[in-house]
């Protein structure tokens, strides 16, 4: 065997070794293996993620094509089932990921779904605005009546074809377009958005250094909270945060009712400091964008575009609750605030009742 064949084959060997490697050790590319098929979060790595993503993509493309290129007439398994399930993957690692970005992210996890939410905004488009394959959608719809479905399959068939008629597979190809950017940029904004409130919620630090600050708050708390100062540098102190679990006990015991009040005001401007991390102009543009897809879409607002696949089916029926229900709930809330205030005063305390002051004075005190 020659230098050059012997060089060629080990070369080969390597590369396919290198490969099977890559897909056996991304647990995105497989089914979980796992009691119930739960998330194997000890084998998932930061590293998973974009790859998943990209094959997933390609899986999902390689399926609806397959789907197209169908030569049988359409009906519900060959189109409709096949549709449904032509993303495994895809599914897989959007499941995770996006709970991981919401439940706790990391800066990585961050500039990930910044860089992904486009790219799966285009996606979604390729797939709904696709004429071909809604075609076949369209076909198998059109015989709905005749295709002696169950109510289960009746509904996904359902379900599928709004689906696409919702995503504008009937508009004309100019309003597609301007479709597919506004989608594009609405799933960047949003991404944004959410973002910055995430930045602000892990940046807030409320932190404690003196001991009668602390009247009123448990004393596990009190230690979870030392323990908090200590693993940000502060030995000494006791550290609150934004978090649920930090913010609400310390609204609901902390006597320091200043100190409740920055907790609260820091929670509910968060995106609103005129910072890096604020969302006002974020939201105009959400606000005028969401507004010229539903008009692209026939509605003339956006909360009609979205409730019209709800119950309500338009946004006059759910202000007619609203207001329905105002008129009970403002009385009893009046009630409430005058009882709370009367609590407020019994203390001595010379000042109106704040929303700051809610928790505080709705939940029982620690017993001694």
């Amino acid at each position: 065997m020659t230098i050059k064949k012997t060089v060629f084959i080990l070369t080969t060997c390597f590369m396919m070794y290198s490969c099977a490697t890559s897909t056996d050790s991304n647990p995105f590319f497989s089914e979980f293996k796992t009691e119930f098929g739960a998330p194997p979060f000890d084998k998932i790595k930061i590293e998973h993620y974009e790859p998943a993503f990209k094959k997933g993509i390609e899986e999902q493309n390689q399926n609806i094509q397959a789907i197209i290129d169908n030569k049988q007439e359409p009906d519900f398994e060959n189109t409709i089932v096949a549709l449904d399930n032509s993303d495994p993957i895809l599914s897989r690692v959007s499941a995770i990921f996006f709970n991981m970005t919401d439940a706790e992210t990391t800066d990585e996890l961050t500039q990930l779904s910044i860089k992904i939410a486009p790219v799966l905004s285009e996606h979604n488009d390729n797939i709904y605005l696709n004429q071909a394959l809604f075609k076949k959608v369209n076909a198998v719809y059109q015989k709905k009546e005749t295709a002696k479905l169950t109510t289960e399959q009746s509904r996904l068939l359902d379900e599928t074809y709004k689906s696409f008629v919702r995503s504008g597979a009937n508009l004309d190809n100019q309003k597609q377009a301007r479709l597919r950017e506004i989608n594009k940029e609405l799933s960047t904004l949003g991404i944004t958005f959410s973002n910055n409130i995430l930045n602000e919620n892990n940046s807030f630090k409320l932190v404690v250094d003196k001991k009668e600050d602390l009247a009123g708050l448990p004393d596990w708390f009190c230690e979870s909270a030392a323990q908090e100062a200590k693993a940000d540098g502060k030995e000494g102190k006791w550290l609150f945060t934004l978090h649920n679990a930090s913010r609400l006990p310390f609204l609901q015991y902390a006597e320091n009712r200043a100190l409740r009040e920055k907790m609260y005001k820091a929670y509910i401007n968060r995106g609103n400091n005129n910072d890096k991390n604020d969302n006002k102009k974020i939201i105009t543009q959400i606000v005028s964008l969401r507004l010229e897809k539903a008009q692209l879409l026939g509605f003339d607002c956006y909360s009609n575009f979205v409730l019209d696949n709800t119950m309500a089916k338009n946004s006059e029926t759910v202000m007619a609750f609203l207001n329905n229900l105002w008129q009970y709930s403002l009385p009893k809330a009046k009630e409430e605030a005058a009882e709370l205030q009367k609590l407020m005063d019994k203390e001595g305390k010379n000042e109106k009742l704040e929303a700051w002051d809610w928790w505080y004075y709705t939940v029982p005190p620690i017993p001694c």
